[in-house]
């Protein structure tokens, strides 16, 4: 039978008849299986997830939300819950338990192997979101006095429970790191071949306590597709694989976008997110960014005589406010970006004043010329109005993104999130200071 969409396998799920629908799943690969699971209602989801196959339950598993993996873990046996356990990787298995509540985490712990346990249990003690979290114990071990030969048999013997086979790792006696080789290198090589000889001893690697951040940049330095992890002795306790900091970018860049938007971050998919979890973690920035903006208030309220006197200041100011804020949100945008990819740091801070300062004249000069010209063409013989706009353009612009610029660096140097220092922040602190620099230039160029 020929199924033409999600529908159609709905249908027979639905209509209850599993056998079919097995058939046509194994057609499909585990995470398009997982995400019609996710699809499904809870009591067909758990239907469908027990009709898959033994050796690819496991595999669908780990691609499940962690909502739907709590609910399967639910309603199955507890030998059900042992085997899926055993089988995933020891990274997504911890992963998997750090979602859960503290009661569901001790049956699933209890239906383990001991074996699975002792290391999942090593996994949980690392700090979050460090290295040590996201690595995995599943890796090609090798010895440097092994023949190519003894390496090949070693390999065909692990590679069934191992995360990664591409890259082998050689140890000592007493589980250091002393290179790597890849199976590439052990094809080319004669099976006579001793490892130690033909093996890279310049070893990239990462110590546990590292942030998953700091390894996501050696991976894309280095064009990794693995990396070794190492405790404190330099003794080599896991890998971390590609697809792992695949999701880590995706966790790292959807944290650093909730936060440039003023929101405390939040791991649930939207959809999936309750409106008060939603609002809870939006109000906290919004009043202290309404609070703070009071102060612009104050401000207005200062120069209350300068305004009675010629009010047609007031029409200038969202302009100054508007430039001023999306001038400060460029440069800050992209100094955290940089700060990312690993291409700035608080060294720089000399280098990006300096060049902040360069472009914001530049870019300063130019809007502050075309708005010196657009006035005298609205109000002609107005040209001290004209003269004190463009100024205070000017300088806005020269002080926006100075500031955008330099923030970032300032937070990151403080052991904050640069995040936290974007177009929000950066809009509030720049109104207040453009309209004081306003101010200050018309009380010298235009009121008596």
């Amino acid at each position: 039978m020929l199924i033409e969409s999600s529908n159609d396998l709905e249908r027979l799920v639905e209509a209850k008849d599993f056998k079919t629908v097995k058939q046509e799943l194994s057609a499909l690969r585990d995470a398009d299986i997982a995400a019609f699971i996710e699809d499904l209602s809870r009591r067909y989801a758990v239907m469908v997830f027990r009709s898959l196959p033994k050796d690819r339950a496991a595999e669908i598993f780990a691609y499940l939300s962690s909502e739907m993996q709590e609910h399967i873990v639910g309603a199955i046996t507890d030998q059900e819950v042992g085997s899926i356990i055993d089988q995933l990787f020891v990274d997504d298995a911890a992963d998997f338990l750090e979602e859960l509540p503290a009661s569901v985490v001790k049956r699933v712990l209890q239906n383990a192997s001991s074996e699975t346990r002792e290391l999942i249990n090593q996994f949980l003690k690392y700090p979050p979101y460090s290295a040590g979290s996201i690595m995995t114990a599943e890796f090609v071990d090798l010895k440097k006095t092994m023949s190519v030969s003894q390496a090949f048999t070693r390999i065909r013997r692990t590679a069934l429970d191992r995360e990664t086979v591409y890259t082998c790792y050689v140890m000592d006696a007493n589980r250091r790191l002393e290179g790597v080789v890849t199976v590439k290198n052990l094809f080319l090589a004669s099976e006579d071949a001793i490892i130690g000889d033909i093996m890279e001893k310049n070893v990239i690697y990462a110590h546990t306590t590292d942030d998953q951040e700091v390894v996501a940049q050696l991976f894309a330095k280095y064009d990794l597709l693995s990396l070794p992890i190492v405790d404190h002795e330099n003794r080599l306790v896991g890998i971390v694989t590609v697809d792992d900091i695949v999701e880590v970018i995706h966790q790292e860049a959807t944290e650093d976008f909730q936060k440039m938007a003023a929101m405390a971050p939040s791991e649930k998919p939207y959809l999936k997110t309750s409106v008060f979890s939603l609002a809870k973690h939006r109000i906290t920035w919004l009043m202290i960014l309404m609070i703070s903006a009071m102060l612009t208030g104050g401000i207005l309220g200062k120069y209350e005589a300068a305004i009675l006197s010629l009010p047609l200041l007031v029409t200038f100011i969202p302009m100054l406010t508007d430039t001023g804020g999306n001038a400060g949100s460029q440069s800050s945008t992209l100094i955290i970006r940089g700060m990312a990819l690993g291409e700035i740091t608080t060294r720089d801070f000399g280098r990006v004043l300096l060049k902040e300062l360069s472009v914001s004249m530049l870019v300063g000069f130019a809007l502050a010329l075309v708005n010196f010209l657009r006035l005298l063409w609205m109000y002609p013989g107005e040209y001290m109005t004209a003269l004190s706009v463009s100024l205070a353009l000017y300088a806005t612009v020269l002080l926006a993104k100075t500031v955008g610029g330099i923030l970032p660096l300032v937070a990151k140097a403080l052991k904050t999130d640069p995040a936290i220092m974007a177009a929000p922040v950066i809009t509030t602190i720049v109104d207040a200071l453009s309209l004081i620099i306003y101010f200050k230039i018309v009380e010298v160029l235009l009121l008596p």
